[in-house]
């Protein structure tokens, strides 16, 4: 019985650790997305969770409060997407470092490589040093979050993995 409880676990950590990735990318985007809503909502930046609707969404609806809460909510969905992109790019480093950098390779992706696909994101130059700033410290925060805490786990689960084969 016990051998059998022991061969189902292991069978199950690969998903389960799959299930951690997409529970930190989602809880991540969730609280970091409604941070960036807190942001806007204070006028820290000019730009809001619903900015990810502007490609899609036609209507004034998306700008107001309505719209930032869903924009939050696809952040969180598309943040399941960048966890798990994390986990195969980065998952084996263990630093903070590792998580800055990812958070300030997805502002650069987000504000300058995926910029011509939001229309209503002003250039760079006339954003203004109040908006840079304070989307670039989400970003890493984010970053920084998802990154440790799946790192983390993947160094958890090998020195599990490494004190049973012992």
């Amino acid at each position: 019985m016990y051998e059998m409880n022991r061969d189902k676990n292991k069978r199950d950590e690969p998903s389960s650790f799959m299930g951690r990735v997409v529970s930190v990318g989602f809880f991540g985007g969730l609280f970091w997305g409604f941070i960036g809503f807190l942001a806007y909502y204070l006028n820290l930046s000019k730009i809001g969770p619903a900015m990810i609707l502007a490609p899609w969404a036609l209507g004034k609806w998306k700008s107001q409060w309505l719209g930032q809460l869903i924009g939050v909510v696809v952040i969180a969905l598309l943040s399941i997407l960048v966890a798990i992109v994390y986990r195969f790019l980065f998952s084996r480093i263990k630093s903070k470092f590792a998580g800055i950098f990812f958070g300030v390779l997805l502002w650069v992706l987000v504000f300058y490589l995926l910029h011509p696909i939001f229309p209503d994101l002003e250039p760079m130059n006339k954003i203004g040093r109040n908006t840079i700033s304070t989307t670039l410290c989400l970003y890493i925060l984010y970053g920084v979050f998802v990154g440790y805490s799946i790192s983390f786990e993947y160094q958890e689960r090998q020195e599990a993995e490494n004190g049973q084969s012992t």
